[in-house]
C-alpha cells in the first residue's frame, strides 16, 4: 500500500483509539489490529463503489440506449419513474430520485443507515448519468430493446447490489412487506410489478405492457446471475457409518476439503441413539455427479443432503478443481 495512505490509516486508527480510551497511552498491540481493520474497510469500500459505478453506467445504458428512446417501461421503481415521465413533464433523473426516496428511507429502518446512504449515492449518480450522459441509440427492434434493455438494466441493479446498495428501491419494500405479511420477497415483487404493468397497459398500450414484462424478466434473470455468481455451488451433507472411508475419498481421491461434525443418530437398530461423524463439503454443480458416483461406490445407503449455496469466500474450492 502507498506509504502516505498507510501513514494516514495509522493516524486515523490512533485517533479512534485515543477517543475510545481517554487518558491512556496507545500501545502497538492495540494499534496494529485497528490499522488492519481500517485497511480492510478501505479496500472493501473501494471495491464496492467500483461495483456501484459499473452498475450505474450499465443501468444508464439500458435506459438511454434502449428503453427511453423507444418509450418502453420496466418493473419496479424504474418502471414507476418511466410511467410518471410519460404522464408528467418532469425529467426522468429527478423522478428516479423522488420515487426511490421513500424506499431509501424504509431501507434505513429495515436494513441500516450505511446501506441507505450508499443507495442515495447510487440513485443520485444514476439520475446524473441519465440526465447528462449521451448514450447511442442501439436499435429500434422491439424484441431486442426488451431483451437487451432489460439485460443492461438488470446488470446495473445486480452490480449495485454487489456494492451494497440499490438503484431500484422496490426490493427494499418487498423485504419489508415480506416480513410483515409472511410472504416471500418474490411474491411481493410479482404483485408490485403486476400493478405497474397493468397501469402501463392502460396508459400506454397492451403491447408495450407485454414487452415491459419481457424486459422485467430479462432484468430479473440478469440480477440473479450477477448477484448469485456464474458458478452454482452445492453444499453436501453426508451421513454414513463409513464416514472415515468417505472422508479419505473426499480429501485424498477428489482433493476436496470437508468439515467433520460430531453427530448422534437418533434412531438405531435397537431404538437407541449412537455416535457418528457427519461430513459436510461444497462442490460445484458440475462436480456433483462425480461426487455422487464416488459416494455410491463406498456406501449406496448413505444419507446425502444437498442444498444450493448462493456464494462463498475462502477455502480451496475456487482455487483448484476436483481431481
Amino acid at each position: 500500500m502507498n506509504p502516505l495512505i498507510s501513514k494516514l490509516l495509522v493516524n486515523i486508527a490512533r485517533k479512534r483509539l485515543e477517543d475510545k480510551h481517554t487518558n491512556k497511552p496507545i500501545n502497538t498491540n492495540e494499534l496494529a489490529p485497528a490499522v488492519r481493520k481500517l485497511k480492510v474497510e478501505l479496500s472493501h469500500g473501494i471495491k464496492e463503489y467500483i461495483f456501484i459505478l459499473i452498475g450505474v453506467f450499465s443501468a444508464g445504458f439500458g435506459l438511454k440506449g434502449f428503453l427511453l428512446p423507444n418509450k418502453f417501461i420496466d418493473g419496479g421503481a424504474t418502471g414507476i419513474s418511466l410511467l410518471l415521465e410519460h404522464i408528467t413533464s418532469l425529467n426522468l433523473g429527478l423522478l428516479l430520485v423522488l420515487v426511490n426516496l421513500p424506499f431509501v428511507f424504509l431501507a434505513s429502518k429495515t436494513i441500516g443507515n450505511k446501506f441507505a446512504l450508499r443507495s442515495i449515492v447510487a440513485i443520485t449518480l444514476l439520475a446524473f448519468v441519465v440526465h447528462f450522459v449521451d448514450y447511442p441509440i442501439i436499435t429500434e427492434d422491439k424484441l431486442l430493446i426488451a431483451v437487451f434493455g432489460g439485460f443492461f438494466l438488470g446488470l446495473g441493479i445486480g452490480m449495485s447490489m454487489r456494492g451494497g446498495s440499490v438503484i431500484d428501491g422496490t426490493e427494499v419494500l418487498a423485504i419489508y412487506l415480506g416480513r410483515k405479511l409472511s410472504l416471500t420477497i418474490g411474491d411481493v415483487l410479482l404483485l408490485i410489478n403486476i400493478i405497474i404493468f397493468s397501469i402501463g397497459g392502460y396508459i400506454l398500450s397492451m403491447e408495450t405492457a407485454l414487452y415491459a414484462i419481457l424486459t422485467y424478466l430479462a432484468a430479473a434473470k440478469t440480477v440473479d446471475f450477477v448477484v448469485d455468481g456464474v458458478e452454482e455451488y452445492v453444499g453436501v451433507t453426508i451421513i454414513s457409518n463409513k464416514h472415515e472411508e468417505l472422508r479419505l475419498m473426499l480429501t485424498k481421491k477428489l482433493g476436496r476439503a470437508c468439515t467433520i461434525y460430531a453427530g448422534k443418530g437418533g434412531f438405531g437398530s435397537n431404538g437407541e441413539s449412537y455416535d457418528k461423524d457427519i461430513i459436510y463439503t461444497i462442490v460445484t454443480r458440475l462436480e456433483l455427479a462425480k461426487l455422487q458416483t464416488e459416494i455410491d461406490k463406498i456406501d449406496e445407503k448413505a444419507f446425502v443432503i444437498m442444498g444450493v449455496v448462493k456464494d462463498l469466500k475462502g477455502g480451496m474450492i475456487k482455487k483448484k478443481p476436483m481431481k
